[in-house]
């Protein structure tokens, strides 16, 4: 296949980093970065060895020279922006969290299926070949008791970071819970009751959020998130027949380990080169090319249901 040529909207570290990772597949490369000035979007595409830079994002969803948009903006941007490629008929990869709500997620989904248009959540995890070996060994767990997961970083309180910042869509469970509720539904789907209770940050954001869901089958996913320290990052798959447990960062490429009931534990590494961001840009082009407007890995109708559960948790926490 050509190539997908790339334009990536926003110049922060994920986006960095998934312009890095883009470089150890064939599937695409980055032609043009958009940001708010040029300047910034020079300094971004001079690091990167990037031809196009528009200073603004509307040029960049305009270049004839790119194919495909990921927007990689804050989060309270990610809705006008991605409106903003859809509208100027590109197919979208939307950095996650998808948007800030579940209305405006059901907003996007529904222009880009009436405009025949593929759309995705950049939920990058989903297309990790560690994960895809989860999906498989799931049938060995027997049913699914519990499922957990954890996620949590240390941050130094700075009331200038993005993270702390509520304009910009900071705290915890955005940024970093998104990940253990994303995984959950990955296992369980959508759940019946959601209970949580979350602890405050210095700006008002939430600093940490804990989340107990249950489901209509007897099962529960037990997940925290926090800006307050290291946690493991594991995550674990609790079956009537067997155990999965992922490492951590069970989120990234890691090694996932079966254990059945009263059985020797066997694990199995999943090295990977890159941080694993570029089997997602790897799934678009051959979605793209076989013609599909979205992905069977990471559904829209899932991505609105796990915004739905996120402000589920936030009602809940009050």
């Amino acid at each position: 296949m050509t190539p997908l040529r790339w334009g990536i909207m926003g110049t922060g570290g994920i986006a960095r980093s998934f312009a890095e990772d883009l470089r150890l597949t064939d599937s695409g490369v980055v032609a043009a970065v958009g940001s708010r000035t040029r300047a910034t979007a020079d300094a971004f595409a001079d690091r990167l060895g990037i031809p196009g830079r528009h200073g603004s994002y509307e040029a960049l969803a305009a270049d004839p020279d790119v194919d495909v948009v990921y927007v990689a903006t804050p989060h309270p941007m990610h809705h006008d922006n991605a409106m903003l490629a859809l509208s100027a008929g590109k197919p979208v990869l939307v950095e996650k969290p998808f948007t800030m709500n579940a209305d405006e997620a059901r907003s996007l989904v529904k222009f880009a299926r009436d405009r025949g248009l593929f759309l995705m959540e950049a939920m990058w995890t989903r297309f990790l070949p560690h994960i895809h070996h989860v999906r498989s060994l799931l049938p060995q767990l027997g049913d699914i008791v519990t499922v957990t997961a954890d996620h949590g970083q240390w941050f130094p309180q700075d009331a200038t970071s993005r993270l702390f910042a509520p304009s910009l869509g900071g705290g915890a469970l955005l940024d970093l819970g998104i990940y253990p509720v994303s995984f959950a539904s990955m296992i369980l789907g959508t759940p019946s009751r959601v209970v949580s209770m979350t602890s405050p940050a210095f700006t008002g954001v939430d600093a940490q959020t804990s989340m107990l869901f249950g489901y209509e089958t007897g099962a529960h996913a037990v997940l925290t998130c926090t800006l307050r320290a290291a946690t493991p990052a594991t995550a674990s798959i609790v079956g009537t027949d067997a155990r999965l447990d992922l490492a951590g960062a069970f989120y990234a490429p890691t090694t996932i380990t079966l254990t059945p009931r009263g059985g020797t534990p066997t694990p199995h590494p999943h090295p990977d080169a890159g941080r694993g961001l570029r089997h997602q840009a790897d799934e678009i082009a051959r979605l793209l090319a076989a013609g599909e407007t979205e992905s069977p890995l990471m559904p829209l109708d899932e991505t609105i249901s796990i915004m739905a559960t996120m402000d589920e948790v936030v009602a809940q926490a009050g």
